[in-house]
Protein backbone atom coordinates (compact mmCIF):
# COMPACT_ATOMS: atom_id res chain seq x y z
CA UNK A 1 0.00 0.00 0.00
CA UNK A 2 1.43 3.43 -0.90
CA UNK A 3 2.49 5.76 1.90
CA UNK A 4 -0.08 8.46 2.57
CA UNK A 5 1.19 12.01 2.25
CA UNK A 6 0.07 15.47 1.26
CA UNK A 7 -1.03 15.02 -2.36
CA UNK A 8 0.10 18.56 -3.22
CA UNK A 9 3.74 17.51 -2.86
CA UNK A 10 3.65 15.01 -5.75
CA UNK A 11 2.57 14.90 -9.37
CA UNK A 12 -1.23 14.64 -9.48
CA UNK A 13 -2.77 11.21 -9.00
CA UNK A 14 -6.35 10.95 -7.74
CA UNK A 15 -5.37 7.95 -5.59
CA UNK A 16 -2.87 10.11 -3.73
CA UNK A 17 -5.66 12.62 -3.04
CA UNK A 18 -7.74 9.81 -1.55
CA UNK A 19 -4.83 8.53 0.50
CA UNK A 20 -4.20 12.06 1.79
CA UNK A 21 -7.85 12.30 2.88
CA UNK A 22 -7.70 8.94 4.64
CA UNK A 23 -4.56 10.03 6.48
CA UNK A 24 -6.17 13.28 7.67
CA UNK A 25 -9.29 11.37 8.73
CA UNK A 26 -7.28 8.78 10.68
CA UNK A 27 -4.92 11.24 12.33
CA UNK A 28 -6.74 14.52 12.76
CA UNK A 29 -10.38 14.89 11.69
CA UNK A 30 -11.79 12.52 14.28
CA UNK A 31 -10.08 14.47 17.07
CA UNK A 32 -11.61 17.74 15.87
CA UNK A 33 -15.01 16.04 15.68
CA UNK A 34 -14.58 14.82 19.24
CA UNK A 35 -13.35 18.19 20.57
CA UNK A 36 -16.22 20.15 19.06
CA UNK A 37 -18.82 17.70 20.30
CA UNK A 38 -17.27 17.49 23.77
CA UNK A 39 -17.78 21.24 24.04
CA UNK A 40 -21.36 20.91 22.83
CA UNK A 41 -22.06 18.34 25.54
CA UNK A 42 -20.28 20.39 28.23
CA UNK A 43 -22.15 23.56 27.30
CA UNK A 44 -25.48 21.77 27.16
CA UNK A 45 -24.87 19.94 30.44
CA UNK A 46 -23.68 22.95 32.43
CA UNK A 47 -26.40 25.26 31.17
CA UNK A 48 -29.20 22.68 31.36
CA UNK A 49 -28.48 22.14 35.04
CA UNK A 50 -28.39 25.86 35.82
CA UNK A 51 -30.97 27.31 33.39
CA UNK A 52 -33.84 24.88 32.95
CA UNK A 53 -35.99 24.22 31.02
CA UNK A 54 -34.54 25.85 27.89
CA UNK A 55 -31.14 27.44 28.39
CA UNK A 56 -30.78 28.06 24.64
CA UNK A 57 -33.37 30.85 24.62
CA UNK A 58 -31.99 32.54 27.75
CA UNK A 59 -28.21 32.04 27.52
CA UNK A 60 -27.47 32.33 23.80
CA UNK A 61 -27.06 35.60 21.93
CA UNK A 62 -29.96 36.30 19.56
CA UNK A 63 -27.60 36.51 16.57
CA UNK A 64 -26.24 33.03 17.28
CA UNK A 65 -29.80 31.74 17.69
CA UNK A 66 -30.70 33.36 14.37
CA UNK A 67 -27.68 31.78 12.65
CA UNK A 68 -28.59 28.34 14.01
CA UNK A 69 -32.22 28.77 12.93
CA UNK A 70 -31.09 29.78 9.44
CA UNK A 71 -29.02 26.61 9.09
CA UNK A 72 -31.80 24.45 10.55
CA UNK A 73 -34.27 25.93 8.07
CA UNK A 74 -31.88 25.22 5.19
CA UNK A 75 -31.75 21.56 6.22
CA UNK A 76 -35.54 21.41 6.49
CA UNK A 77 -35.86 22.73 2.92
CA UNK A 78 -33.70 19.85 1.73
CA UNK A 79 -35.31 17.03 3.64
CA UNK A 80 -33.36 14.36 1.74
CA UNK A 81 -30.15 15.42 3.53
CA UNK A 82 -29.19 14.20 6.98
CA UNK A 83 -29.53 16.67 9.81
CA UNK A 84 -26.74 17.70 12.20
CA UNK A 85 -29.04 17.26 15.19
CA UNK A 86 -32.25 18.46 16.77
CA UNK A 87 -30.77 21.10 19.07
CA UNK A 88 -29.59 24.49 17.81
CA UNK A 89 -26.14 23.87 19.27
CA UNK A 90 -25.43 21.47 16.38
CA UNK A 91 -25.91 24.25 13.84
CA UNK A 92 -23.26 26.67 15.10
CA UNK A 93 -19.50 26.98 14.78
CA UNK A 94 -16.65 26.67 17.23
CA UNK A 95 -16.45 30.46 17.55
CA UNK A 96 -20.13 30.49 18.58
CA UNK A 97 -19.57 27.77 21.17
CA UNK A 98 -16.78 29.86 22.63
CA UNK A 99 -19.04 32.91 22.70
CA UNK A 100 -21.72 30.98 24.62
CA UNK A 101 -19.10 29.98 27.18
CA UNK A 102 -17.77 33.55 27.42
CA UNK A 103 -21.24 35.07 27.82
CA UNK A 104 -22.10 32.60 30.57
CA UNK A 105 -18.67 32.35 32.21
CA UNK A 106 -20.16 32.83 35.68
CA UNK A 107 -22.06 29.55 35.23
CA UNK A 108 -19.06 27.63 33.88
CA UNK A 109 -16.40 28.75 36.39
CA UNK A 110 -17.76 26.59 39.27
CA UNK A 111 -17.39 23.57 36.99
CA UNK A 112 -14.29 24.64 35.01
CA UNK A 113 -12.17 26.90 37.27
CA UNK A 114 -9.50 27.60 34.59
CA UNK A 115 -12.13 28.66 32.07
CA UNK A 116 -9.97 31.34 30.43
CA UNK A 117 -7.41 28.69 29.50
CA UNK A 118 -10.10 26.63 27.78
CA UNK A 119 -11.55 29.58 25.92
CA UNK A 120 -8.05 30.48 24.69
CA UNK A 121 -7.51 26.86 23.66
CA UNK A 122 -10.70 26.89 21.60
CA UNK A 123 -9.66 30.16 19.98
CA UNK A 124 -6.21 28.78 19.14
CA UNK A 125 -7.81 25.68 17.64
CA UNK A 126 -10.03 27.62 15.23
CA UNK A 127 -7.52 28.10 12.42
CA UNK A 128 -6.07 24.56 12.44
CA UNK A 129 -9.65 23.25 12.61
CA UNK A 130 -10.62 25.36 9.61
CA UNK A 131 -7.63 24.09 7.63
CA UNK A 132 -8.81 20.50 8.13
CA UNK A 133 -12.52 21.33 7.76
CA UNK A 134 -11.76 22.91 4.39
CA UNK A 135 -10.03 19.70 3.29
CA UNK A 136 -6.41 20.79 3.60
CA UNK A 137 -3.36 19.44 5.39
CA UNK A 138 -2.56 20.98 8.77
CA UNK A 139 1.06 21.92 9.39
CA UNK A 140 3.02 19.69 11.73
CA UNK A 141 2.68 22.35 14.45
CA UNK A 142 -1.09 22.58 13.94
CA UNK A 143 -1.46 18.79 13.98
CA UNK A 144 0.41 18.68 17.30
CA UNK A 145 -1.77 21.52 18.64
CA UNK A 146 -4.87 19.49 17.75
CA UNK A 147 -3.40 16.37 19.39
CA UNK A 148 -2.57 18.17 22.64
CA UNK A 149 -5.92 19.96 22.82
CA UNK A 150 -7.73 16.68 22.18
CA UNK A 151 -5.85 15.05 25.09
CA UNK A 152 -6.68 18.06 27.27
CA UNK A 153 -10.37 17.79 26.31
CA UNK A 154 -10.48 14.17 27.46
CA UNK A 155 -9.23 15.41 30.84
CA UNK A 156 -11.80 18.21 30.80
CA UNK A 157 -14.75 15.96 30.09
CA UNK A 158 -13.69 13.74 33.00
CA UNK A 159 -13.49 16.81 35.26
CA UNK A 160 -16.97 17.97 34.23
CA UNK A 161 -18.38 14.48 34.58
CA UNK A 162 -16.98 14.26 38.13
CA UNK A 163 -18.95 17.42 39.04
CA UNK A 164 -22.16 16.93 37.04
CA UNK A 165 -23.72 13.56 36.42
CA UNK A 166 -25.06 12.50 34.08
CA UNK A 167 -23.70 14.43 31.14
CA UNK A 168 -26.54 15.54 28.90
CA UNK A 169 -26.36 15.12 25.16
CA UNK A 170 -28.24 17.90 23.34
Amino acid sequence: MPVARDFRLSPFDYRTVGNSGKLIGRQTYWKLYCIENIFRVIIHTVLSVQIPPDWWIIAVDKEIQKKAKHFQDNYLKKSWHGKPGKHGIYYIDLVDLNEIIRANANLFIPVIPDLDKWMLGIEELRLPRNVVAHMNFPSETDAKRIDVFYDDCVTLINLVQAKIRPLQIP
